[in-house]
């Protein structure tokens, strides 16, 4: 679990940056720190390197597609120049279908909706798709000794890309090359979320549909920032 710890002297803007950037990033298990480059990529190489893949995701709001009370369909162009491990992690774990019927667990208004988990749902799961040369966020030459449900993505935050309305980027724990399945999207009513350029790496846009990830970061959550009415994913697939 991630503690805040006392901020003396800090302002009540850097507070709240502070308390927010607690928000996006999941349940850390035992993660070593390391600032090592990958030793290898994806055993089975990288998908659309150097270009864009389109992914689209169904999304409804309610306990079933049977009894929603909205749908809505998103578009994500991934950006595989600027972040090609994150945007082949996406697009590999689209292409298994990992994302089908996963909620989006954590929504903060004027902030951004979280998803991804398709382990449990709840913010505590996930991992890559791939091997990408590190295991729970430390560095190895290969997979041998890590299991894949500890595979991690190396962090690509200095890429140039910065969290501004309509952009996709990677949660993470609080130790750096930790990102694994879970992602956030940027409502279109937001400006920039600078204080976490550079700390999470953006990994594409939505092209289409960023009005409904405004709608739904609006809807109705608890004290965890969890959904009252479930938001789940029934789908993503790569389009043209």
């Amino acid at each position: 679990m991630v503690h805040k710890g006392t901020s003396a002297g800090l302002g009540d803007n850097m507070k709240l940056k502070v308390v927010l950037l607690v928000l996006v990033v999941l349940f850390p298990g035992c993660l070593e720190d390391t600032q090592e480059e990958p030793s290898e990529q994806g055993e089975n190489g990288f998908v659309g390197v150097g270009g864009y893949t389109n992914i689209s995701m169904e999304i409804i709001h309610g306990e079933s597609i049977e009894n929603a009370t909205a749908q809505y369909t998103i578009r994500i162009m991934l950006n595989h120049s600027a972040a090609p491990m994150h945007a082949d992690n996406m697009l590999k774990h689209v292409t298994a279908g990992n994302y089908n019927m996963t909620h989006y667990h954590r929504i903060i208004d004027d902030f951004m909706v979280q998803g991804g988990d398709f382990e449990k749902n709840d913010g505590s799961g996930g991992y890559a798709a791939d091997w990408y040369g590190y295991c729970n966020g430390q560095a190895m030459a290969n997979a041998s000794n890590c299991a894949n449900n500890e595979w991690t993505v190396p962090d690509e935050a200095d890429n140039g890309l910065q969290h501004r309305s309509c952009m996709i980027s990677m949660a993470k724990t609080s130790q750096p090359n930790t990102a694994g399945s879970q992602f956030f999207l940027m409502p279109d009513d937001i400006d920039h979320h600078a204080w976490l350029d550079g700390v999470h790496t953006v990994f594409g846009e939505i092209t289409d549909g960023c009005e409904h990830v405004t709608t739904i970061s609006e809807v109705e959550t608890d004290s965890e920032d969890r959904p009252v009415v479930p938001v789940i994913i029934t789908s993503a697939t790569v389009v043209e």
